[in-house]
């Protein structure tokens, strides 16, 4: 999956946001314009090609203020759609400057 299309989506309103998702931005007091702004500067960090109905990836970014959120997005290839699937601002002690998972 190529970022450019998600951010393609974004930038378009091609976008589905998922009630789960909802949830997780409200949780972790996250708007949404905040969201998408981390999505156009972010950059795929783990792909899942198996998820379905679409395949999804692993998006890190920044907020306004340069702390690290992570979107999860699934992207429809024959619509050109776009669905936030997730978003939360990640673990220091699971990950490393939000981009690497550290060792278990």
């Amino acid at each position: 999956m190529h970022i450019d299309k998600i951010i393609n989506a974004v930038r378009h309103n091609q976008i589905r946001i998922t009630a789960h998702a909802y949830k997780e931005a409200k949780a972790d007091n996250l708007s949404f314009d905040e969201i998408f702004f981390s999505v156009l500067q972010g950059e795929i960090i783990e792909e899942y090609p198996k998820d379905r109905p679409f395949p999804s990836c692993l998006i890190c970014g920044k907020s306004f203020v340069g702390e690290p959120i992570h979107t999860v997005w699934a992207y429809n290839e024959e619509n050109g759609w776009a669905v936030l699937v997730t978003v939360y601002r990640p673990d220091p002690k699971r990950w490393i400057e939000g981009k690497k998972r550290r060792e278990r």
